[in-house]
């Protein structure tokens, strides 16, 4: 194995252990790391293959907490389907943009989301919640505005997916991050299959990422535990990373246009 396809395995294997310690957020690191650990050269090749993986780590992580009944099926559905549409418009008016311009606005979504990631979690939600007409046509609009957003930066959109469910339905935070990954694995798929249809995803390097993920999530599983006691510190530290590299892209984003 080359060095830039073992560069690829540890950064699947980082993305998906943080995704599974910290849920929304852990996938906007995926798209730096390919380009300034991996080495890619392309933003768009970079987004479209992160997203394929992205895609594959959520439906994995989906899986498991399906087993464990957190998914509510019917808001996750009525959340996810408009957003689907919404992100492959998202994808199409990406890829007609310059790649330095793409980073740019690459870099903003990940500063928005490194500071959503700072706040306490609210209120502990209704563990019961049902879908309704009235939940439903206010989880349309919001589910295909993500969508959108999550398709243009190639990014799984769970910071915005979970508060969005929360905020609508009133479900719990275990509920939203559970039922978010249906829209991630939707959002990411759709994403990446846009782009794969423009010669934009890199095949073996989409497989190493998915291999370290594999790993990433089993160590993630394994350290949980041991951060429940210290999850807020570990969350805003997270946090506090990601406003940093969001820094960093913007700054190498900037120097390209010079």
């Amino acid at each position: 194995m080359d060095a830039s396809l073992l560069a690829a395995v540890v950064s699947g294997a980082i993305v998906a252990l943080l995704l599974t310690l910290f849920g929304g957020g852990g996938s906007v690191l995926a798209t730096p790391l390919l380009l300034y650990v991996v080495g890619g050269r392309d933003p768009h090749v970079a987004i479209g293959t992160s997203a394929a993986a992205v895609a594959v780590n959520a439906a994995a992580g989906l899986v498991a907490q399906a087993r464990a009944g957190r998914v509510k099926w019917p808001c996750a559905l009525t959340f996810g389907a408009p957003g689907l549409l919404g992100s492959l418009v998202g994808a199409h008016l990406a890829k007609a943009m310059a790649g330095n311009h793409l980073l740019a606005g690459f870099a903003l979504a990940m500063a928005a989301v490194g500071l959503s990631m700072f706040r306490a979690p609210g209120s502990p939600g209704d563990p019961d919640v049902r879908i309704d007409p009235d939940k439903a046509l206010r989880l349309v609009p919001v589910g295909a505005a993500t969508g959108l957003a999550a398709g243009f930066f190639g990014i799984g959109g769970g910071f915005l997916i979970a508060p969005g469910l929360m905020a609508v339905t009133g479900m719990t935070l275990a509920n939203a991050a559970a039922s978010s990954l249906v829209s991630v694995a939707l959002f990411g798929a759709a994403t990446s299959v846009s782009y794969a249809a423009s010669g934009l995803v890199d095949g073996p390097v989409f497989l190493a990422l998915v291999l370290g993920g594999g790993v990433g999530v089993f160590a993630g599983a394994r350290l949980a535990p041991r951060l429940a006691s210290r999850a807020l510190l570990a969350r805003r530290l997270f946090a506090a990373m990601i406003v940093a590299t969001a820094a960093y892209v913007l700054w190498r984003a900037t120097l390209s246009q010079v």
